[in-house]
């Protein structure tokens, strides 16, 4: 754990370490009827493991001085009877340094991965035998995980038959939605933007009325992406499709995907979007729309009033509404649906008390976790009032970015589509709940995908998307376009280039795993798109 744990809280872990060998060494001594007694009432000892975690951007975790010691931690706990040690990744350097750890072998006892195990960040860790399979203990231990989380969840887990994690899971795959500036919309007079078109003209307004950013964008343009979807053309990595007889990803329909490129690059000429987005971070971004910059941008829609809360500080007429993604030519559009799984957790195959882990674990799936995780802690953030609890969610930064830390980031193991418990108290968040079952019931972009990831792709990380993100050599070139360094009609050069660099493996294996996808000697498996 040396490159991951300051120096101060490795020298606690390893006193914790020689404190228990010592305690260890003196029960093994002890023998007889009396000490046999003397055991038996001793409380239950303590699962002690340490876990690593990606700080996801979260305002209260990255601030934290130390998160060990945060009191939200201190109770779940109390409430596990655990000792966790949590190591924080950055979530800037997520991927790079997730690898790096698997390089030096300074591997945590639980592992926070993607939702697969085959994700790119796991460096073959697992087919590599730095994990164990979870089988027999998830029987034994992991009851509650095991009949809650959906069985294609655990389909993304499974290696050769094995379960190797325990995945946080997501029973609507259309998570993400365009947030408006509602109150900026009414102030425009406009209806609501349907599409793209109509986005424009909104975009324009807002410009006109002196919004300084009426489109938020941000770097590799995650979470600003939308328009991509508008004539479906996500360069991401389920995003491949049939076209004849070969299996190509999307961005290989270059009249779509230039008519995308040229409506970034009109937002781009024409002020509509922030100049700086190629290089705007995801602190920054955030930043901007809460100062109340932007008019318009994308985010998961179950934050949505957090974000109003939050924004209300600095414009307290504010109002965010979602809205439907903006349609394009074929009239259907929005977001990429997301896989069955948000997040994974891999138990290393050292670890001592794996047995206290699955039960850490599962309790995440229980009643009294569901109320600690919505409500915190009664007496402190809830009362409890003729058998009804009352809660009111915060309204001050500080406390939302406290509250979405407890409910998303501390709650490993939920259906992260929303939290119904909180919702269920506001018309807001029945609202926004309805606006899950209808807005974003029917939109969303899908293609063809493949578990696990195509080796093609592993050999040759410069043409690998990501989950959300283009291939670098495509992604390079996307940004030049809509900065105006490269001409949009070079397209199908993009695409000659990226064939080059080893896309055309990616397109011969991933048209031969297409055809023999029903053989039972297959070793992949194809996902077919949900959604066009």
């Amino acid at each position: 754990m040396k490159k991951w744990i300051p120096a101060t809280m490795a020298t606690v872990l390893m006193a914790s370490m020689l404190a228990a060998c010592g305690t260890s060494t003196k029960t093994n001594e002890a023998t007889g009827a009396q000490g046999t007694a003397a055991a038996s009432t001793k409380p239950a000892e303590k699962t002690k493991f340490s876990i690593g975690l990606r700080t996801l951007a979260f305002g209260h975790v990255e601030k934290s001085p130390n998160i060990n010691e945060d009191k939200w931690v201190k109770k779940l706990e109390e409430l596990t009877n655990t000792d966790m040690n949590i190591v924080l990744v950055p979530h800037k350097d997520y991927e790079q340094k997730m690898i790096q750890m698997f390089a030096t072998n300074d591997i945590p006892d639980v592992v926070q991965g993607s939702g697969s195990w085959s994700g790119k960040e796991m460096a073959g860790s697992v087919k590599a035998g730095v994990f164990q399979p979870l089988d027999d203990l998830l029987n034994k231990y992991g009851q509650n995980l095991l009949k809650k989380i959906p069985k294609e969840s655990w389909n993304q887990v499974t290696y050769q038959g094995k379960i190797y994690a325990i995945p946080e899971f997501l029973s609507n795959p259309s998570r993400r939605s365009v947030f408006i500036r509602k109150d900026l919309l009414d102030k425009a007079g406009l209806g609501v933007p349907k599409t793209t078109d109509e986005y424009m003209a909104v975009l324009r307004k807002f410009k006109e009325m002196g919004v300084e950013f009426p489109y938020m964008g941000r770097e590799n343009f995650k979470y600003s992406d939308v328009f991509f979807g508008s004539y479906d053309v996500y360069p991401y990595l389920s995003m491949l499709e049939q076209q004849g007889d070969q299996i190509v990803p999307k961005f290989f329909d270059t009249e779509n995907m230039t008519k995308a490129l040229q409506t970034y690059k009109t937002m781009y000429d024409d002020g509509l979007m922030n100049k700086e987005f190629a290089t705007t971070n995801a602190t920054v971004w955030k930043n901007a729309i809460l100062a109340g910059k932007a008019g318009m941008w994308s985010m998961n829609a179950n934050e949505v009033l957090q974000w109003e809360q939050q924004l209300r500080a600095t414009v307290p007429t504010a109002k965010i509404d979602i809205i439907a993604s903006p349609t394009g030519p074929d009239g259907s559009g929005g977001h990429y649906l997301y896989g069955p799984n948000t997040r994974a957790y891999f138990v290393n195959k050292s670890v001592k008390d794996a047995a206290g882990i699955i039960k850490f674990f599962d309790w995440m799936m229980s009643d009294e976790a569901e109320k600690f995780f919505t409500f915190g802690i009664e007496g402190d953030t809830y009362k409890t009032v003729d058998g009804k609890i009352e809660y009111k969610s915060p309204t001050d930064p500080a406390g939302i970015d406290e509250e979405r830390y407890r409910q998303s980031f501390l709650w490993l193991v939920q259906d992260t589509t929303y939290n119904k418990g909180t919702l269920s108290l506001t018309e807001d968040g029945k609202k926004l709940m309805k606006t899950y079952d209808t807005t974003l019931a029917n939109e969303g972009r899908d293609g063809i995908n493949f578990e696990p990831r195509l080796d093609a792709y592993v050999k040759n990380p410069d043409i690998a998307p990501l989950s959300d993100q283009a291939p670098p050599v495509v992604l390079q070139h996307m940004v030049k376009m809509v900065y105006g360094k490269e001409p949009i009609s070079d397209w199908p050069k993009v695409i000659e280039e990226w064939k080059s660099k080893g896309g055309n493996d990616v397109i011969k294996e991933a048209t031969e795993k297409f055809k023999n996808k029903d053989s039972k000697d297959s070793d992949s498996t194809v996902t077919l798109s949900r959604r066009k």
